[in-house]
């Protein structure tokens, strides 16, 4: 079969029509019509057939009727009607010849409403746009079965739960550093200078807060300036951590947070000179740089991870939160990070450029994992599984002779004093 299974109006509109009529014995008109969109129906729930209804929101669709087909005629139906695996079913069977449309949800709402409140608004669409360079983690699985276990093969028997462990482990490994499946939330910088890690995070990518013209300004880690210490012990007055009733340290706000919270950005502690105040500070950007000549020249020997004006986040192991610099307090940021590819499971998506080194990598775990399996053997699949992820890499690092070949004109060019 046809791997593309969706029309063009299904995929590009997100948009599929039916006409009602009668079924086979020419007496009886059809209730039920099953879409074939590849995004599954969201039905809300119970009553979630009627606008009305606090569950009617949650549906990732809407249907219209007309008794024409003419664009302009076209009404929000909000009669009864049920959805199971796709397919939806009329308490009151359509009448003949009417014209039925099931509308994904998409950004402009689509073309079949008649007022604003009529929109299918929402994002179902979109998600769709583009998903055929990925196949599903359970395809892979079930394709795994079909064409690398059984009778005359060498993994002559293999439960799917097992091929299913594998095939996880397989894509958390890739996910780190071949796959880069980088994901990014824009995000505003609140009050409190700190933002929630989010829920699927493996590790950060980039942070970058976001100029009046959209251009990135990368953020860097605060590690050599500041800390978010992990416990704040309350101390009796010989230094002593106190605790509760229960036996447990008692803690407090931390003041380190506290000071770097409140810090001028620009300022960086100097080590070197007027050291009895601790408020004087080394002015690397300050408000009266270049002012005169107390300034002049105190750029010179700057260490580099200090000369940032952008500001610095760090990360609150403690309460699972990015913190940030004074100065972006109220800054759009966005934050760039990695997952590890299992967050929703067997819908998780894999390039399908990777695809043969998801195989590989199967292969070689189960039988390395296998007693009696010679060492050749185990050998053998390890240098398959290294040669094919080492072809998605290139694959995945989308390098264009173009790009290289326009980065390398730029080598040519003489820097001029």
């Amino acid at each position: 079969m046809s791997l593309i299974t969706e029309t063009n109006q299904q995929y590009y509109q997100g948009a599929q029509g039916f006409r009602g009529g009668f079924l086979a014995d020419g007496i009886t008109l059809q209730s039920s019509f099953v879409t074939t969109f590849n995004t599954s129906l969201v039905f809300g729930g119970q009553n979630a057939w009627d606008p009305n209804n606090v569950n009617y929101a949650l549906n990732n669709f809407k249907i219209y009727t007309s008794s024409t087909g003419v664009p302009g005629d076209w009404n929000e139906y909000i009669l009864e009607y049920s959805v199971e695996n796709n397919t939806i079913t009329f308490t009151t069977a359509p009448a003949n010849n009417l014209y039925i449309i099931a509308q994904l949800k998409i950004l402009d709402g689509g073309q079949y409403a008649n007022t604003a409140s009529q929109q299918a608004l929402g994002d179902a669409v979109e998600e769709n746009y583009g998903t055929y360079q990925y196949i599903k983690l359970s395809d892979v699985i079930d394709n795994y079965m079909v064409g690398y276990v059984g009778d005359g093969k060498i993994i002559q028997n293999a439960k799917k739960s097992d091929v299913l462990f594998f095939a996880k482990r397989s894509l958390q490994e890739f996910s780190y550093d071949t796959l880069k499946s980088i994901k990014s939330q824009e995000l505003t910088i609140p009050e409190s200078l700190s933002l929630v890690i989010p829920q699927d995070y493996v590790n950060y990518v980039a942070l970058s807060w976001i100029d009046v013209n959209g251009v990135k300004r990368p953020l860097y880690p605060n590690n050599n300036l500041t800390i978010n210490p992990y416990a704040k012990l309350l101390q009796d007055s010989k230094g002593v951590p106190t605790q509760d009733n229960f036996g447990e340290d008692l803690e407090g706000t931390s003041i380190t947070v506290e000071r770097w919270r409140e810090a001028n950005p620009n300022r960086l502690l100097n080590n070197q000179a007027l050291n009895e105040l601790d408020n004087l500070a080394y002015d690397v950007y300050g408000d009266d740089f270049g002012s005169g000549p107390w300034n002049w020249g105190r750029l010179y020997g700057l260490d580099p991870q200090y000369s940032n004006v952008n500001g610095w986040f760090g990360i609150n192991e403690r309460e699972g939160k990015f913190t940030f610099s004074s100065n972006l307090r109220d800054r759009l940021i966005v934050l760039e990070y990695i997952s590890d590819g299992l967050a929703y499971d067997l819908d998780t998506r894999i390039p399908k450029m990777a695809e043969e080194a998801m195989y590989m990598s199967i292969s070689y775990n189960l039988l390395a994992n296998r007693s009696g399996v010679s060492e050749g053997m185990v050998a053998r699949f390890k240098k398959d599984r290294r040669a094919a992820l080492r072809n998605a890499k290139i694959r995945l690092s989308n390098i264009k002779l173009e790009e290289i070949v326009q980065v390398m004109r730029g080598q040519s060019k003489w820097i001029k004093h």
